[in-house]
């Protein structure tokens, strides 16, 4: 089976455009963000997306336990599941920007593994212990479809523990990064934007889709690593400038407009070169990549526009699926 092509939604006023643009354009998928601290709530934003669709896929990219109780997601689960019967997949994660824009630290892989299997035994309709008590989806027919409910799980994951949760718990995996092999279904995060005749890093169109993905590189390293973001095109000035901020709400700039636009501090040190090894470039550079990736054994690129999103949507579309 050949690669397919998805997309990224924001949750935002016009996801619902967004999503009927997609469907018509050939995406298999539509990946919707979960990072309230950032963006709409992703159930409402898949609600209205199934609404406006017809066939395409929908799915979280990627939802956080510590967001919602496991059994209020086996029954938005099965909201979805009427308004879209097996259109739905969920990703499932530790989570970076949606506990980082909390100032928390991504989850333990046990919480995440013992979340997963609360959450397939509630949507086969069996009663599960989680968290110390009895649990079980009650719903009669007039509220939920009848258990069990299918609904692939991927797991978000790209580090030896998370990808042995992937494998004994998952239906595939989403990473970045890296294509990760041995799935049969590996979806792949990645950003970029077509470039035209006569653009470069320094084209305002191409910052705009580009600079949230450099920015996003910055604040993971300093995430994850501290003064390591020094080593990154002017890091050492961005680290300093972040770090005036009292310490109990630096996240809170560290993320400003991530994954969306640039922050005003991100403008003045992020360097669009390291945004550059995504699907960037020419047509034929950006087949050549994504031919790259199937080889690696990546099943499904998970393309998240940003900037002019229909524009990019359509360029994207033209390259791939044309």
């Amino acid at each position: 089976m050949p690669i397919e092509l998805s997309a990224g939604l924001l949750p935002h006023r016009n996801a619902p455009r967004i999503a009927k643009l997609a469907e018509e354009l050939g995406y298999a998928r539509l990946w919707v963000y979960d990072s309230p601290a950032l963006y709409g709530d992703v159930w409402i934003t898949l609600a209205r997306a199934a609404e406006a669709t017809q066939r395409i896929g929908l799915g979280t990219g990627v939802m956080v336990p510590h967001l919602r109780h496991v059994l209020v997601t086996a029954s938005a689960l099965a909201n979805i599941e009427e308004l879209a019967p097996g259109r739905m997949t969920l990703t499932v994660g530790t989570g970076f920007t949606a506990r980082m824009t909390f100032g928390q630290r991504p989850l333990p892989w046990k919480e995440v593994a013992d979340y997963v299997r609360a959450l397939r035994g509630l949507l086969r309709g069996e009663t599960v212990a989680y968290e110390g008590t009895k649990l079980r989806m009650m719903h009669p027919e007039e509220t939920a479809p009848a258990r069990p409910i299918e609904v692939p799980i991927l797991i978000g994951a790209n580090g030896p523990k998370g990808l042995a949760v992937a494998r004994e718990l998952g239906d595939g995996v989403m990473s970045v990064g890296v294509p990760q092999p041995g799935f049969a279904h590996s979806a792949m995060l990645q950003t970029g934007t077509v470039l035209r005749d006569g653009e470069d890093f320094t084209t305002p169109r191409v910052i705009d889709a580009l600079g949230p993905t450099a920015a996003a590189g910055y604040h993971a390293v300093y995430e994850s690593a501290g003064a390591a973001v020094d080593d990154l095109p002017n890091g050492k000035a961005w680290r300093e400038e972040i770090e005036r901020f009292p310490e109990d709400e630096r996240h809170l700039h560290v993320h400003e407009g991530h994954f969306v636009r640039l922050s005003e501090l991100d403008r003045r040190h992020v360097s669009l070169a390291i945004a550059g090894g995504g699907l960037v470039g020419t047509p034929e550079q950006i087949r050549e990549k994504v031919a790259a990736l199937e080889a690696g054994g990546c099943t499904e690129i998970f393309y998240a526009p940003i900037g002019d999103i229909e524009t990019e949507l359509r360029a994207m579309a033209e390259v791939l699926l044309g």
